[in-house]
């Protein structure tokens, strides 16, 4: 991984953008929609962000330094070695996003890969989103434990789950699912046998698990390409050392 995902907020924030054409244009759109104001180079002390969209790579160039100097991060278009960050292709189901990048490599890449994503999600996914942040409160009161919530919204929004995040759900599923006595959570422990140490051959079954694992205990000639497949935060140990907590997965090496 090359470039570090982060979402920035910049409403009501200056950002810079120089340049003129559709693609200066199209990024003064981008700034807008996320609530920023997009001001010119003497108003750069005041800013945080910048675009530059010029053809003329000498002067691209220029700008760009001159907003680095001023302590700016600045985004190059079509020109990813002058690139401090790069602007994916997004998915806006609002509050959800979904950035999808290539690192400058190629927009089409993820323009296509944001086209196939938008076929697969709800259009009231951000519903969805909006309606469990507002039940927040409702959840710490039923589960006074963060460990115990995150193993209850795993299961309720995983494939055939009561809020399944690809189904179609009305204003009142959530409500319905919080009033519900047997709502489950993830426990237990599962073995996963590698077939090689290329993530590519995970199964399903094994690439979910290890995504929802709050325990990874494995061999120590598992590689890290497998092991970052689990959670940022999923406890990590040797194989017999794994304390007795929620969804534990045990993988094994590859022969």
């Amino acid at each position: 991984m090359n470039s570090l995902p982060l979402f920035f907020r910049i409403r009501d924030r200056k950002v810079v953008v120089l340049g003129e054409g559709e693609a200066a244009e199209a990024k003064r759109r981008l700034v807008i929609r996320a609530g920023g104001e997009c001001v010119g180079e003497p108003e750069a002390h005041h800013a945080a962000l910048g675009f530059v969209a010029m053809e003329d790579e000498k002067q691209a160039e220029a700008a760009a330094i001159r907003l680095r100097c001023k302590g700016l991060l600045v985004n190059v278009t079509d020109r990813p070695a002058l690139c401090d960050f790069t602007v994916p292709s997004i998915v806006d189901r609002d509050p959800v996003l979904i950035a999808v990048g290539t690192g400058g490599a190629s927009a089409g890449l993820a323009k296509v890969l944001r086209l196939r994503i938008e076929r697969i999600l709800p259009q009231r996914l951000g519903a969805l989103a909006r309606a469990l942040g507002t039940a927040r409160a409702a959840m710490k009161a039923r589960w006074a434990s963060p460990a115990q919530r995150r193993r209850v919204l795993d299961v309720a929004l995983d494939a055939g789950g009561a809020l399944d995040v690809l189904a179609e759900h009305d204003d009142d599923a959530v409500g319905r699912w919080l009033a519900t006595d047997d709502a489950e959570t993830a426990s237990g422990t599962h073995r996963i046998d590698l077939r090689s140490h290329d993530p590519e051959d995970l199964t399903l079954r094994d690439a979910r698990l290890l995504g929802s694992a709050d325990v990874v205990a494995h061999d120590p000639q598992v590689p890290e390409a497998i092991l970052v497949r689990a959670r940022a935060d999923a406890i990590r140990c040797g194989i017999g050392e794994e304390p007795d907590e929620g969804l534990v997965v045990v993988i094994h090496a590859a022969p």
